[in-house]
């Protein structure tokens, strides 16, 4: 164990109370057949209540998992959001809901998890609940690991029911969370979350009516808890390459890479995705152009993103792009120095480029090394860079650059397959994504469709697009969250679909189908795997650094919104090690964070329901803001999760995470330095209403526009959703 692992696991000692070290509650570590009885004083002292309100306030925002931080030596201590007790209690209310749905029915899901820590005692319990409620469960061979897109993969192509998945994605170390997965491979929408968290309350209701609620786990090594299934089919890699062969990895784009004269670097961050991924690089034949770093699984990250603070343990999580400030006062690159690529990259040549993927391996970064001589093209071009050494720099491409990029490529050979023109082709992409992803594709006559922030979004709108197709729809119409109505004619495919916090899928020009015949367009979760043969193709393919290439892209694209900005505003510290700090400090973080958003949310809401014009709104905002101008100001939109202020010339959107007390401002456009300035100004505002605000908004009004934003979005959400029933199989195993 290193220093650093050692200086948070030490704060967690330290802070976790003896009573809380020496009663697990019950015994989730025998491996035995086990009873728990939640008795209404156990409730009581758990403070299960409390407890449970916050998790409920977290399934009707949340835009990935139902996230949080544990107490990562002592999982049952249920001062934190995720713990033993919690996660049983979800996972019962799950099955029962499940049991309801689909009476006297054979159930199977799956289950599977990445490297975090306690996430092997908590897959363990689901299992076992579920075995209990009669629902097998397949599980990978000895509860290994497998990335998140596989569990989502193999939930659509073997019909299964659901799937969990545990995991807080480029989370920091000591959060966890359960990704819900339906039927179809997608993360459940709120309304989903809510059937079982609805079911979760009766529990607990039934506690305090009744004094009890008895709670049993089958033994870890139950029949209904299926790991020979998964080893037969080899985890459901084998199946993963063939439909890899109907999306990205076709013919031409794996002939350039196995034919690449360089090495390209793939940084497995957690040590997770090389378990799975370098077997499916081996079966495609392509895996000789790849080295490696951190293969090793490592629940702490290898150190990557970690740090100390004012003496503490501070964690930065493992989004590469997030800045901060040095003692001289000069912007550096936390994550990215922590990869001490200094070091490691010390003997490769420039122009190498690193791929490196998160411990659930669904997100993708791109950087590059450089000539040091080549600075001041790369700042032109807009890519961000660090100094590596003397002579070089390492180029750090936002996924809004890298992406296109991405796309633009796999729209070229998918030109030279001669079946581009073969259908009408669109986009999926997040609000907060690049502006010039909407900009190429108009140039390249792809329709594209707005959501609202989460990969669940993207896959709910490429559901609609099914549902239609199969309806016979002869011209299919998907109302986006800007409330435009997109027409994809009856035989669409999907180009690219993703977000600007990097991840991905491509969808495949060939109906792709289930063992039972159901039907998809793509895949329902992002995946890195995707992403990583999609770039090593473009890079296989270019003879120019990847900065000049983005450039050549944009010219040739007649892209002009070529900047993109985003700010995390973030209110308290995270990695804060007592709980009790830790909880009132995200409190008061999420009163300034809803205090920000209710500010910009109740101009879009007020502009819909009419009661102020954009006139009226460019004066509040004028009046608020007397360093910024909104001349130029077309729209204000409320957009599921956030606020979008469109302008001639740029966008800016707030939106508060669906996950912490962070703000979170995006800003893209032609003026990279005028974009920072709008975002980091509205990003930070209190939300205070001045005189002019109020002369148009009560007060009233305001503090209703939350709710009211919750309806829009149902309305939204629902409209067109896709209607097909699951009729469950007759299984082979």
């Amino acid at each position: 164990m290193n220093s650093l692992e050692q200086l948070l696991k030490d704060g967690v000692e330290k802070n976790t109370p003896d009573y809380i070290k020496n009663d697990k509650v019950f015994n989730y570590t025998s491996k035995d057949k086990i009873e728990f009885i939640l008795t209404k004083e156990l409730a009581e002292k758990l403070n299960l209540k409390s407890w449970f309100e916050n998790y409920k306030k977290e399934a009707l925002v949340s835009t990935a998992g139902i996230r949080g931080p544990q107490n990562i030596l002592y999982p049952h201590d249920t001062r934190f959001p995720i713990n033993t007790i919690g996660i049983t209690l979800a996972t019962l209310a799950k099955a029962l809901v499940l049991k309801e749905k689909y009476k006297d029915k054979k159930l199977t899901k799956l289950a599977g998890c990445e490297v975090r820590y306690n996430s092997k005692i908590y897959l363990d319990l689901i299992a076992r609940i579920q075995a209990n409620a009669g629902i097998k469960t397949l599980v990978p061979k000895n509860r290994e690991t497998i990335p998140i897109w596989l569990a989502s993969f193999l939930a659509f192509k073997l019909d299964l029911v659901g799937a969990e998945y545990i995991t807080s994605s480029h989370g920091i170390s000591v959060k966890n969370a359960t990704k819900d997965l339906n039927n179809q491979g997608s993360q459940f929408l709120p309304d989903e979350s809510m059937e079982f968290v609805n079911k979760m309350e009766e529990i607990l209701n039934e506690v305090n009516e009744k004094g009890f609620y008895k709670i049993e786990f089958s033994a870890s090594n139950d029949s209904l808890i299926d790991e020979k299934y998964m080893d037969k089919i080899n985890n459901g890699i084998d199946l993963y390459v063939e439909y890899l062969k109907s999306t990205v990895a076709l013919d031409n784009i794996l002939n350039k890479i196995r034919n690449f004269d360089k090495k390209i670097v793939i940084d497995s961050v957690g040590g997770a995705a090389y378990r799975t991924l370098n077997k499916i690089l081996s079966k495609l034949n392509i895996d000789k152009t790849y080295t490696w770093l951190n293969v090793e699984e490592d629940p702490f990250f290898h150190s990557i993103g970690k740090d100390i603070k004012n003496g503490s343990f501070y964690d930065w999580s493992l989004d590469i792009t997030v800045t901060s400030k040095n003692d001289k006062g000069e912007t550096y690159f936390p994550v990215i120095d922590s990869l001490h690529y200094e070091e490691k990259l010390k003997n490769y040549p420039k122009g190498t480029v690193s791929l490196i993927t998160d411990p659930d391996h669904d997100r993708l970064s791109v950087v590059q090394i450089e000539d040091i001589k080549n600075e001041k093209e790369v700042k032109e071009a807009g890519v961000d860079y660090t100094k590596l050494d003397e002579n070089r720099i390492l180029c750090i491409f936002s996924a809004n650059q890298a992406f296109l990029m991405i796309m633009d490529f796999v729209k070229e050979e998918l030109k030279k397959t001669g079946k581009f023109n073969d259908h009408k082709r669109f986009m999926v992409k997040t609000t907060a994504s690049s502006k010039s992803w909407d900009e190429w594709a108009k140039n390249n006559n792809v329709e594209v469709i707005n959501t609202p922030v989460g990969f669940k979004e993207i896959a709910s709108v490429v559901k609609k697009t099914e549902y239609q197709m199969e309806k016979g729809v002869k011209d299919i119409i998907i109302n986006d969250i800007f409330n435009n109505e997109i027409h994809l004619g009856s035989s669409p495919r999907m180009i690219f679909g993703g977000e600007e916090s990097g991840g991905m899928i491509i969808g495949s020009n060939d109906i792709i189908e289930s063992n039972s015949k159901r039907k998809a367009l793509s895949m329902r979760e992002k995946s890195a795997t995707e992403a990583i043969i999609a770039a090593s193709g473009l890079i296989a393919s270019i003879d120019v650094p990847l900065y000049k290439h983005l450039e050549n892209v944009y010219k040739n694209n007649n892209i002009i919104a070529k900047f993109d900005v985003r700010d995390d505003i973030a209110y308290y510290n995270e990695s804060e090690p007592d709980i009790d700090k830790l909880k009132l400090a995200k409190l008061e973080g999420e009163a300034k964070r809803t205090k920000n958003d209710v500010f910009y949310l109740a101009l879009a809401i007020g502009l819909l329901e009419n009661k102020l014009t954009l006139e009226n709104v460019k004066e509040i905002l004028s009046s608020t803001f007397k360093e910024l101008d909104f001349s130029n100001l077309i729209a204000v939109k409320f957009v599921g999760d956030g606020t979008y202020l469109d302008f001639d010339d740029k966008f800016i959107e707030i939106r508060p995470s669906g996950t912490d007390a962070k703000t979170k401002a995006y800003a893209g456009g032609s003026n990279k330095e005028l974009l920072t300035l709008y975002s980091k100004t509205l990003g930070n505002y209190s939300g205070e209403l001045n005189e002019t605000y109020l002369k148009y908004l009560s007060k009233d009004f305001v503090n209703d526009s939350k709710e009211l934003s919750y309806k829009i979005y149902s309305k939204y959400s629902l409209k067109d959703a896709d209607e097909r029933q699951f009729i469950i199989p007759d299984y082979d195993f």
